[in-house]
């Protein structure tokens, strides 16, 4: 999905052309300045995307943390990984006890929900700094990932998860890390512990909105968590 301000770009191509001495050059100089021209737009079709946001009353996210899920987004959607406008994005650079995931539809950007979200008990305590995509590890995985199907298991209805970066989330399947409702993502529950309760490496929302946003995310729909040990470069590389 390309954004292109076309009189920006036919200014950047002449005046490449202008100076003799990079006539040798004109066909790099002009790729180079078509693919800022794009890096240019994008950015700000990203940013107008989050300043035209329907907040519903709930905190948006940064902006920064949005725009790398939003990148992550119009690529999935353009290769066909990923079919619904809906982004769901988890922020694991904020303290579990206040509300850090947000399910936005982009067809009317609108934030749908704000929720609370467990990481996995060996990422860390109140914040999440370990990450894996390794069985058994209890551990987050982080990237991009598409939603696949509702299935009922000993935490009741559950979303699976397909990771779609090789060697960092990849394994989120056959580890069964999934979506699922749990007692321990509370206010109650950081009330009595001073942090929110862990997974095994699911991110676990509250049970009161379970069945509600997994139906709404349900079926190729664009989920990232996002921490600032990685960057969208790295994402860009890894994505499948």
């Amino acid at each position: 999905m390309i954004y292109k301000i076309y009189p920006l770009l036919v200014f950047l191509l002449l005046s490449f052309g202008k100076d003799s001495n990079n006539t040798p050059d004109i066909k790099e100089a002009s790729t180079k300045s078509i693919a800022k021209v794009e890096k240019f737009t994008v950015e700000a079709k990203i940013e107008n995307v989050y300043h035209t946001l329907k907040s519903n009353n709930f905190n948006l996210p940064e902006l920064r943390t949005f725009s790398e899920a939003l990148k992550g987004f119009y690529l999935l959607k353009e290769r066909g990984v990923v079919q619904k406008d809906i982004l769901t994005l988890i922020d694991f650079s904020l303290s579990s006890n206040i509300k850090r995931l947000w399910v936005i539809d982009l067809a009317t950007n609108t934030v749908l929900f704000n929720s609370l979200v467990a990481h996995g008990r060996n990422t860390g305590e109140e914040f999440a700094s370990d990450f894996s995509n390794s069985n058994s590890s209890y551990k987050s995985s982080l990237g991009f990932y598409a939603t696949g199907e509702i299935y009922q298991g000993k935490h009741g209805a559950s979303l699976r998860l397909d990771g779609l970066e090789r060697g960092v989330n990849d394994h989120a399947r056959e580890r069964a890390v999934v979506i699922h409702g749990a007692d321990y993502v509370s206010d109650s529950f950081i009330r009595d512990n001073k942090r929110l309760g862990r997974s095994q490496g699911c991110p676990a929302i509250p049970v009161e909105l379970t069945d509600e946003i997994i139906e709404t995310i349900k079926n190729k729909s664009c989920l990232y968590i996002y921490h600032p040990s990685r960057s969208f470069a790295m994402e860009e590389k890894l994505i499948s």
